[in-house]
């Protein structure tokens, strides 16, 4: 099956320069977040329910603010802080990604701002509302292969939350199935079932039926894992061509710098467990013809001495 060659995606800018890595020093619960400078509709329009509460101090540019968030869970033996006090905000149509070595809290974030996990510190607001719950509004992408239902058919798949939310009727749900199933290169592979497709289609259909519901934010926790790398490349240019088509936001979890570098547009810098803000990176310049050029491995040696540097520093 062939997929639409790869559109053009971003702007010619100039590479970033040192100024577009801003280091988080000693970030407090209280930071003001840093500000985009430009900003995109978003996918619609239209009023949404969502599982939030009116909160007080919220940037009304943001369109999601994590504000000095920590997290912890349960073992046997003691409680483990996953995340401490990290910051920062998410305006419309950004392509924000959480990069950082395993057990840096970056899916445990993940799941707060879905709504599965409450902070024991600080905040998350979604358009000025603090989240308390799981919600339509955000949707998340799993990297597993067994999220789609075995017994419906692709089409069935995209269709389920939004009958089950109550979002469209049939006719409609189904109308807007095909039309995300299109989107991804699908559409053909309407009425089969999951069984019948390969690792990366069910990635798809997962894709599709999540921008289906139309969420305020898509939450991709390592998406592309589990793929083998010839298919992870093509995942990563087919989700660039539909972001480049939609203009989505998107909060992308990786523990791959190079992927990371490719699919977002800002990267935040997660230290080794507990994972802290350590730095922001301006990454719109580069994209996947951007690999293996001079300045993309600079800028990536750089991101991995800001990550492990410090670390190994500490415990030499």
């Amino acid at each position: 099956m062939s997929s639409p060659s790869l559109r053009a995606l971003r702007e010619h800018l100039p590479l970033p320069q040192a100024s577009s890595l801003r280091v988080a020093a000693n970030p407090l619960p209280g930071a003001t977040p840093t500000a985009r400078q430009s900003r995109f509709r978003g996918v619609s329009g239209e009023e949404r329910v969502s599982n939030v509460s009116d909160g007080a101090g919220a940037d009304s540019g943001a369109l999601l603010q994590v504000d000095g968030v920590s997290l912890e869970y349960r073992t046997p033996e003691r409680v483990v802080r996953a995340t401490h006090r990290v910051s920062f905000d998410m305006h419309e149509a950004d392509r924000f990604v959480l990069l950082g070595p395993s057990g840096c809290g970056k899916s445990t974030l993940l799941k707060a701002i879905g709504g599965f996990i409450s902070p024991v510190e600080g905040e998350i607001r979604l358009d000025g509302r603090v989240v308390t719950a799981p919600g339509p509004d955000r949707i998340v992408v799993f990297q597993e292969f067994d999220q789609l239902p075995p017994w419906k058919t692709v089409k069935q798949n995209v269709m389920f939350p939004l009958l089950a939310s109550r979002t469209l009727g049939r006719k409609e749900a189904a109308e807007r199935a095909l039309h995300y199933l299109d989107k991804v290169g699908l559409a053909k592979f309407a009425d089969v079932h999951p069984h019948q497709l390969s690792g990366g289609m069910k990635q798809r259909v997962a894709i599709a039926r999540a921008l289906a519901m139309q969420p305020r934010v898509l939450l991709m926790d390592e998406p592309f894992a589990a793929l083998d790398a010839l298919t992870r490349r093509k995942m990563q240019e087919e989700l660039l061509q539909l972001w480049d088509e939609v203009r989505f936001t998107l909060l992308f979890v990786t523990h791959s710098i190079e992927e990371a570098m490719v699919v977002g547009s800002r990267i935040a810098l997660l230290s080794p467990h507990p994972g802290r803000m350590r730095a922001e990176i301006n990454s719109h310049a580069y994209g996947l013809d951007s690999l293996g050029g001079a300045d993309f491995q600079a800028t990536a040696q750089r991101i991995h001495h800001m990550l492990f540097d410090e670390q190994d520093a500490t415990t030499s």
